[in-house]
């Protein structure tokens, strides 16, 4: 018993150092990142809920939550609404990014996949030569994944968002 008196004895020489190394492991253990604060129009317009969207034309399908739908509309914002501003294509004010612009495309572009692949190598509104209006997105630009949450961001609006794509065609 007295040894044990005399181990605590020495720990209390050390008590200060001891409860520094007991607090910051608490701290550094129970530490989580930040989430990503999701805006108001993302949560009145897109989604407040996990949402699940068709991913390809063979029925595969993913689901996106609002804190998706919000780094896609970041990305939107960072590399396409200079041209899509509000969904409208300013090079060619007949082809929106509305859901019935996106479907007529050839492919159509009516899903997750569809839109990711046009974003990889675009083509024309018609399929028949490589767009010089949108640029390239390479996989050491923009990976997979942030591709697939813009992509989704912008299914969503063309869905849900009031005015998205809404153009006066001549």
């Amino acid at each position: 018993m007295t040894r044990f008196f005399a181990f605590l004895t020495r720990l209390s020489h050390y008590r200060g150092f001891l409860f520094a190394i007991f607090f910051a492991s608490i701290l550094f253990f129970s530490y989580t990142a930040p989430a990503l604060a999701v805006s108001k129009y993302i949560k009145r317009f897109i989604a407040s809920e996990p949402v699940t969207l068709d991913y390809d034309r063979a029925g595969n399908t993913k689901t996106f939550t609002p804190e998706d739908f919000e780094q896609g509309k970041e990305l939107f914002k960072e590399h396409c609404i200079y041209c899509h501003v509000g969904g409208t294509t300013l090079q060619d004010p007949r082809v929106s990014l509305s859901t019935e612009d996106l479907a007529g495309a050839t492919p159509p572009r009516d899903n997750v996949g569809a839109i990711v692949a046009f974003l990889r190598e675009p083509m024309n509104y018609d399929g028949s030569e490589m767009s010089i209006w949108c640029r390239q997105v390479e996989e050491d630009w923009i990976s997979q994944a942030e591709l697939e949450k813009l992509a989704a961001f912008v299914i969503r609006a063309a869905q849900k968002s009031p005015g998205w794509g809404v153009i006066k065609r001549p």
